[in-house]
């Protein structure tokens, strides 16, 4: 089945180190980046073509859905979580409408994390 390559995006330096933690010990998940700087995520994305982000967008700096729509804009194929502290119904309606593909509380257990990244494995290509 392959490895699914993931991407975490979060500011929070204690969250972004659990999710790599948790996700980096996990069979067939490779952590490809990691950072709190949503800019640099982008780049990230870009350079390093995950199958999966995943995002935070509840940022300091109000730039979350923004971040979003630059992702899907820059990597339209790379499938992108919203992980949220909190749940917020407009939130999630627009992260869904900007092409976020699922909307998840940061509290989930790792077992449902990793069931959902990988619902989200790209199929492969026809050879």
């Amino acid at each position: 089945m392959g490895w699914i390559r993931v991407l975490i995006i979060d500011e929070h330096d204690a969250v972004r180190q659990a999710l790599e933690a948790r996700l980096g010990s996990v069979e067939g998940v490779e952590v490809v980046g990691c950072t709190g700087c949503w800019q640099e995520g982008v780049l990230l994305a870009v350079e390093k073509v995950p199958d999966v982000v995943i995002l935070e967008t509840k940022r300091s700096d109000g730039q979350g859905m923004a971040a979003l729509r630059r992702l899907k804009a820059e990597c339209p194929g790379v499938q992108t979580i919203v992980l949220t502290s909190y749940p917020d119904p407009e939130e999630r309606r627009q992260a869904l409408e900007a092409g976020a593909a699922r909307y998840l509380l940061k509290e989930i257990d790792s077992a449902y994390l990793v069931r959902e990244i990988r619902s989200l494995r790209r199929p492969s290509a026809a050879i």
